[in-house]
């Protein structure tokens, strides 16, 4: 079975047709991270934009690589939340008219089963249930996978999401956006017991606090150079990235510990941190747990993702109507 999937939540817009689930047929990206940069951070507008002009282009060379036409596909599937509304409304509306041309069915996927779902292509033996922790720039959730279309999210942000966090934070240290990916190479020089930073503290035992975590190191940027100092740009990193995964990777074992579960996963852009990923890995194996990895090319948004979830979403029959819209902000369970 072969589906064509689109993905345009936030700045990348992507198309890719997935066979039976878990083979990647082709996946193609447009990212728009080069013009962000000058406005350090997602323009909304600029955003869908973009989208409207890249999507033609990008579905039809995920087509063309995949070797596919559209009389061969068996249905359509697309991020219909969360995220940005313009960008997701772009996704929206081109799977539905290409959906209504070609007389495919059209398969609503929510974008945290499509991160989680990239594990099944990178690890074609895992399969549910599980426990996943999924970290990004707008989601950091601690969700029970029951099974591919049944989910419950059991810790949550209270405020930041941790790859907000890490942005705002490589922001203040004057990396260039994404930041992500400069906190996790500036750490790696610096001296992660150099300053001292704040472990926020939450009511529930499995959520997660960053907003005091990035006031801090805002804070304590700011408050050196008024004393005439600079700080070492690499040592905050490396304490902040520390005290990230250290809480992310304590609060996600206890979850496992205290629900019973020894398979893990991992999943979202911030999944591709490789002191994150460490982290788990090694707290995983002492704890005799099982722990799965996305291949890095999929942690970020990409449509086979969106693909792969799409074809459980069809299998338990959750399809779409024309009168299909796009939400900025929705629950987890369909």
């Amino acid at each position: 079975m072969k589906i064509l999937a689109i993905e345009s939540s936030c700045d990348e817009t992507a198309a890719a047709v997935i066979e039976d689930g878990r083979t990647v047929l082709s996946s193609v990206i447009a990212t728009q991270i080069e013009e962000h940069k000058l406005y350090g951070g997602v323009v909304p507008e600029i955003a869908s934009r973009r989208h409207c002009e890249n999507i033609v282009g990008v579905v039809k060379e995920a087509l063309i690589k995949a070797n596919v036409t559209l009389s061969e596909l068996e249905a359509a599937a697309v991020t219909y939340a969360p995220g940005l509304i313009g960008a997701l409304l772009v996704g929206v509306s081109f799977a539905k008219g290409l959906a209504m041309s070609a007389g495919l069915p059209i398969v609503p996927v929510h974008h945290i089963k499509g991160h989680i779902a990239a594990n099944y292509i990178t690890n074609p033996q895992l399969e549910p249930p599980f426990l996943c922790l999924v970290v990004s720039g707008g989601h950091t959730n601690i969700v029970k996978v029951t099974d591919y279309t049944s989910l419950e999210i059991i810790g949550k942000t209270t405020d930041d999401a941790a790859g907000e966090a890490f942005d705002k934070a490589a922001r203040a240290l004057g990396f260039p956006y994404p930041g992500g990916v400069y906190i996790d190479r500036a750490a790696k020089s610096g001296d992660p017991a150099k300053y001292r930073l704040p472990v926020p503290k939450t009511q529930n035992p499995y959520d997660f606090s960053f907003s005091g975590l990035k006031t801090a190191v805002i804070n304590l940027i700011h408050n050196t150079r008024q004393r005439g100092e600079e700080p070492d740009i690499n040592s905050v990193a490396a304490c902040f990235q520390l005290t990230a995964v250290n809480m992310l990777t304590d609060k996600f074992i206890s979850a496992a510990k205290d629900f019973g579960y020894k398979k893990l996963a991992l999943a979202g852009g911030v999944a591709a941190n490789s002191s994150l990923r460490e982290s788990i890995s090694k707290a995983a194996a002492e704890n005799g747990m099982e722990f799965f990895l996305p291949d890095l090319s999929l942690c970020t948004d990409n449509a086979a993702m969106i693909g792969c979830q799409g074809y459980y979403e069809y299998l338990a029959g959750n399809t779409g109507e024309l009168s299909l819209n796009a939400y900025a902000t929705k629950k987890l369970q369909l």
